[in-house]
């Protein structure tokens, strides 16, 4: 795999694990600035949710 190649899959997870992030965020908390810090923290928000939930 190529640099530029696992560069596009780099941020695709990245972009992907933000847009989870947003979304269980809001449908919990009904709140754009919760929304906007969980999405900053991505995947991080993500794993948390699974392992508290």
């Amino acid at each position: 795999m190529g640099s530029s190649t696992r560069g596009q899959v780099t941020r695709a997870g990245v972009g992907f694990g933000s847009t989870l992030a947003i979304a269980i965020s809001w449908s919990l908390n009904h709140s754009i600035l919760w929304a906007c810090v969980h999405g900053m923290m991505s995947w991080i928000y993500v794993v948390y949710y699974a392992l508290t939930r």
